[in-house]
């Protein structure tokens, strides 16, 4: 046993605990293990601590630490006695420390696995969640010691610290005895432990961007003293937009005697506000923001949006500026947008904030964007504003984030709030690079789960400026991953655009099956092709005929929606000719009362530039930002990169924007945008119903995994990363009930023959050399050896044309029943996570790339989906007269090799190939597998915020 006299150091300072989380409130902190360095930061924090809640702590009072006590609580080993610390400002505001003990509750070493824990939280901090972040850290770094029991004691009147454990998840013991509640507390994950974990991240990232989006107080830093330039731009904007909050100006190159800047209070410095500032935009020099956010900090500002330039888009200097700026903002429990951002947008009535570059606040409406470029977003608002959306009104904007190089705030956070906001009824994001791709599809799937999330994804190379995780899994690999997680997964902006117009006031459709209905015949059968393109069920269109009135559109609308073998409406119109024509406004008035007597079926118009109807059928007021191309800022001014918004039409005649609920049917200037559009929410539609039944991770009962982890322990203490040799990952394989068929050495032609004995005729001879291994079109497999002399005559053949035996690295193995030969392959990606891909054999996934794919763990659906996802799956179910293969067969072994992965971090790699699938069972002919230490932590792990 070590005693607290031996000095620190005697084991590496664990840098990996170190962490920054967001807390309960939407602030930071930031927690990390205590020193010998900390003995003043932890008296200071004493100081701090009210009697009462030092009084729960010791179950006594205790005015103060002795020198003993500061000695004992700053002297860790980091393995039997650790203390964490969580810090704003540099300064402690909680501390937890656990002490290994053995039997009978006396101080103890490894093997022991049980340690008593404590909190103890400074008064002002308490009720924002500080000691639950404590407790998943301070858990998952006594796991990695070997600790798998938190003991504690607890005052019966200390209620909050009571359920601070009892809300963990973990499963526990209760007991009452000497007046004191003992909680013990088994630190092994659960399934509930892992879901209040999950909750408490949402809500916390939540309430974080919340902050930012809905201050109640802005200050703008960095207004110019002349008009123009950004800070002063942006302070218009916020003040035009009728902002109700308290609004200043700071730049501190304002005369002493200065009141006010464009009618707005003026101050040199944001300590001189009088007070609180819940947001800073800050658009000032790069060179200058450090100082800025110090300010900010001391005066208890929330959250910052920062406009300025210089940063990791300059290049390695400007990452660096980057870094340290992310890291100053967290140590005061600040969140950033930016830097380099286009800035902020809520359009909630009681809000009105428009901290951003658009000179126009967009109309309000239900959806919520994201973009990671000022150029995209402005595109953005422009595309939504032109297109309109409905009969009675446009499809606005609930809220807009910008955030540039998204240092600290990025899309994973924004979605975290709009999964719950019930102002966003669908999400669309345009996400040049995606982080963490992992956490991202786990929040999509939730996400997607109760509102659309529409996403254009970057082709994979990432912006000067973002911070993003290295991925080993080609670009198509994440976009399918993606739609695994129920993300409607579009190529470019107007698919976006066009997809988001619909599904923000249309309902989900139940199924495929179209109605078409028009006044041209050539329409309505372009758009039945492109229905059939995208794998829709159209009905043969209804030709209304040129001379159509607005009641014939309504009938024939009437009738389609009641038609229960339609599932959807696409109407189609082009120009009437004549004096007896229908006007835009009689006919959208037409489609919009039709369209309400089926509320439960999407509509959608094709129209051929009418002049008027988009306009009709949008009501639209102009909404999108007018083109603007900032200088450079003058005194006090940011240079953030130029923006420059697409020119925006004229307006229409305009009308008052739809009221709440009010149905608005989308207008799409060409077939194939529309139906596009439909076959998406179609997919999204079925993704969801599906999603409401979850499969399930099969057990198997001959499954050993303590078997599994004995052998995997062993084989990592040889080496640190290893590819296991063939009889290994055979024996490892076994232990999850996958049997490798058998593959004898024949390095010379009587060891084949006495393989071949061995095993029993019929036999295969394979070379098995890295340039040969699984390429049977070289010629290096020689099947159905009924016998040894056409054993010997195949060995004879490869030797004669591939080289030495030594080069050919032959093998000898019992020939598998004739079926399909297909590819399991499971891999580890640093950024998405665990993988599990499928495919044939060969040219098929080789050359064409027909590779479906699954985030581990597959449930039981999930493996029926991904044997049927591949384009060559008709070749398991008897394509041409063939005899179908035991698929059954194959998804049980796809959901055994997915358990492996899922309950063995260490299992990285694993290549089943060829896997052949014949009419009863499946032969895995050749496994290799690969094993290195796992993570010290992953997604499962404690909450943290990317590192800086």
């Amino acid at each position: 046993m070590r005693t607290s006299a031996e000095p620190q150091g005697r084991y590496d300072y664990p840098a990996h605990w170190e962490a920054d989380v967001v807390l309960r409130d939407g602030g930071t902190a930031r927690i990390r293990p205590i020193t010998v360095d900390d003995a003043d930061h932890l008296v200071h924090f004493y100081e701090q601590v009210s009697d009462e809640s030092k009084y729960y702590r010791f179950f006594a009072p205790y005015p103060r630490l002795s020198a003993k006590d500061v000695h004992r609580f700053t002297h860790h080993d980091f393995v039997d006695r650790v203390g964490l610390a969580a810090t704003v400002g540099g300064e402690f505001i909680a501390t937890v420390r656990y002490d290994r003990i053995g039997a009978g509750g006396a101080p103890a070493s490894g093997p022991a696995d049980e340690a008593e824990v404590a909190f103890l939280v400074q008064d002002a901090h308490q009720g924002r969640g500080v000691a639950s972040a404590l407790l998943e850290h301070i858990a998952a770094v006594a796991r990695e010691r070997g600790i798998r029991r938190f003991a504690a004691e607890v005052l019966p009147a200390n209620t909050k610290m009571i359920k601070v454990f009892t809300d963990a998840g973990y499963t526990q013991k209760r007991s009452f005895e000497d007046g004191v509640v003992r909680l013990e507390l088994d630190l092994e994950p659960t399934d509930r432990a892992l879901a209040v974990q999950y909750a408490r991240e949402q809500r916390a990232e939540a309430r974080s961007v919340q902050r930012l989006l809905a201050p109640g107080s802005v200050a703008v830093i960095g207004v110019g003293r002349a008009p123009g330039g950004v800070g002063r731009s942006v302070l218009a904007n916020i003040r035009d937009a009728g902002y109700p909050g308290r609004l200043y100006a700071v730049n501190k190159a304002f005369p002493e005697d200065l009141a006010e800047a464009d009618g707005v209070a003026a101050y040199r410095c944001v300590r001189d506000i009088d007070g609180p500032v819940d947001l800073a935009v800050v658009a000032v020099p790069a060179e200058y923001v450090p100082a800025v956010v110090a300010e900010c900090g001391e005066h208890g500002v929330q959250g910052l949006v920062v406009l300025s330039a210089g940063y990791a888009e300059s290049g390695p200097e400007g990452r660096e500026r980057q870094r340290a700026l992310v890291r100053q903002a967290r140590a005061y429990g600040m969140r950033i947008i930016g830097p380099n951002a286009f800035g902020v947008i809520n359009t909630a009535p009681d809000v009105r904030l428009n901290a951003s570059l658009a000179p126009e606040m967009p109309r309000p409406g239900r959806i919520g964007m994201f973009a990671q470029s000022g150029a995209i977003g402005i595109a953005l608002l422009s595309r939504l504003h032109r297109r309109g959306g409905g009969v009675t009104g446009v499809s606005g904007v609930s809220t807009f984030v910008s955030a540039g190089n998204r240092a600290d705030v990025s899309g994973n956070d924004v979605l975290q709030y709009w999964y719950d906001d019930p102002d966003t009824d669908v999400v669309l994001m345009y996400l040049e690079t995606i982080g963490n791709p992992r956490k991202f599809t786990r929040l999509a799937r939730r996400t997607a789960a109760a509102k659309p999330l529409v996403v254009v994804q970057g082709t994979g190379t990432a912006p000067q400026g973002h911070a993003v995780r290295a991925t080993r899994l080609p670009h198509a690999t994440v976009s399918a991953l993606l739609r695994q997680a129920g993300v409607i997964r579009v190529d470019t902006i107007t698919e976006l655009v066009d997809a988001g117009l619909l599904l923000a006031r249309q309902p989900l459709p139940a199924g495929p099956r179209v109605a078409i209905l028009g006044n041209s015949e050539s329409l309505g059968v372009l758009t039945y092709d492109r229905c059939l393109a995208e794998g829709l069920r159209p009905a043969r269109p209804l030709d209304l005929t040129t001379g159509a009135t607005p009641e014939d559109f309504h009938r024939a609308l009437s009738a389609a929606l009641a038609d229960d073998t339609n599932d959807s409406v696409v109407v189609t119109a082009i120009p009437a000719i004549g004096e007896a024509s229908p006007g835009d406004a009689e006919l959208a008035q037409a489609l919009g009362s039709a369209a309400a007597t089926a509320p439960g079926k999407p509509v959608l118009v094709v129209h051929v530039e009418l002049g008027g109807l988009a306009e009709a059928l949008s009501a639209a007021a102009s909404t999108a930002p007018q083109s603007v191309e900032r200088a450079p800022g003058t005194e006090g001014g940011a240079q953030p990169p130029r923006h420059r918004a697409e020119p925006s039409p004229a307006a229409g005649a305009r009308a008052p924007a739809a009221p709440e609920g009010t149905r608005l049917i989308p207008a799409y200037p060409a077939a194939e945008r529309a139906v596009r559009a439909l076959a998406e929410a179609v997919r999204y539609g079925q993704w969801r119903r599906d999603a409401a039944e979850p499969g399930r991770v099969p057990e198997y009962e001959d499954i050993d995994e303590k078997g599994a982890a004995r052998l995997i322990g062993e084989l990592l203490a040889r080496g640190e990363g290893l590819t296991i040799s063939d009889a290994q990952t055979c024996e490892l394989l076994a232990k999850y009930g996958i049997r490798v068929r058998r593959a004898l050495s024949a390095p010379t032609a009587d060891a084949a023959a006495e393989a071949a004995r061995t095993l029993g005729y019929p036999v295969a001879l394979k070379a098995t050399a890295p340039h040969l291994r699984h390429r049977a079109d070289l010629g290096g497999v020689r099947l159905d050896l009924a016998d040894e002399e056409q054993l010997r005559r195949a060995y004879a053949e490869l030797s004669e044309l591939f080289g030495k035996p030594e080069e050919l690295r032959p093998v000898v193995q019992g020939m598998a029943p004739r079926g399909v030969d297909t590819v399991v392959r499971a891999v580890i990606d640093p950024a998405a996570g665990a993988v599990l891909s499928f495919g044939l054999a060969g040219a098929p996934s080789q050359l064409l790339g027909d590779t479906a794919h699954r985030l581990i763990p597959v449930t039981d659906r999930d493996a029926t989906s991904l044997v049927r996802a591949i384009r060559t799956a008709p070749l398991l179910f008897g394509w041409r007269g063939s005899t179908p293969v035991d698929t059954p067969a194959l998804e049980e072994l796809l959901l055994r090799v997915s358990r492996l992965v899922d309950d063995h971090p260490e299992v990285v790699a694993v290549t089943l190939e060829p896997v052949v699938v014949a009419p009863h069972g499946a032969s895995v002919l050749g496994a290799t597998l690969r094993l290195a230490p796992p993570p010290a932590r992953d997604d499962h792990g404690p909450r943290t915020m990317p590192a800086y």
